[in-house]
């Protein structure tokens, strides 16, 4: 498996094999974000196919209740490992490891991400990973269907931390 940031000629394959029916332009939105200098979108490959991604957001959670709290605490958003049969497979522990690395790179002292309440499986990933509740909030997003309609989302979620810093000993 390699993981990487995402590079231009990634979109197309990405939108033919993690297809997002109800947010076509998820994969194009998340790499002009990367290109802006606001994010870093990683993916994961096997034998040159995407079977995973999520983004570190420099700038940090769009959450009032987050931002609040943490401030621009770096967050890691949108992790997903595609298809469902892949997840358990270390996928998306890879792509958490390597999100922390980033931070560190950068100087970073903490990652933070989202979980919503009714994902008992991240969630425990996550807590297993050293990710530890901050505060609660309601994550509001909005998408636009093929058919150009407009839908706004609400989902109760945690938003969890973990401390990057190294430890003395």
């Amino acid at each position: 498996m390699e993981i990487r940031p995402c590079r231009a000629a990634d979109v197309p394959l990405l939108d033919r094999h993690i297809p997002n029916p109800g947010a076509p332009a998820r994969h194009a939105d998340r790499f002009a974000r990367q290109e802006a200098g606001l994010g870093t979108y990683l993916l994961a490959w096997r034998d040159g196919v995407p079977v995973g991604y999520g983004q570190v957001r420099w700038d940090g959670c769009a959450a009032p209740e987050v931002r609040a709290v943490l401030g621009d605490c770096p967050e890691l958003n949108g992790l997903d490992v595609w298809p469902e049969g892949f997840r358990g497979q270390g996928i998306g522990t890879a792509l958490v490891h390597a999100a922390e690395a980033l931070v560190r790179e950068r100087g970073g002292t903490a990652l933070g991400l989202g979980v919503a309440h009714d994902n008992p499986r991240a969630a425990a990933l996550y807590a297993r990973l050293g990710y530890e509740a901050a505060v609660t909030y309601t994550d509001r997003y909005g998408w636009t269907d093929a058919e150009g309609r407009t839908h706004a989302c609400a989902d109760a979620c945690i938003f969890l931390v973990r401390s990057l810093a190294v430890r003395g000993g």
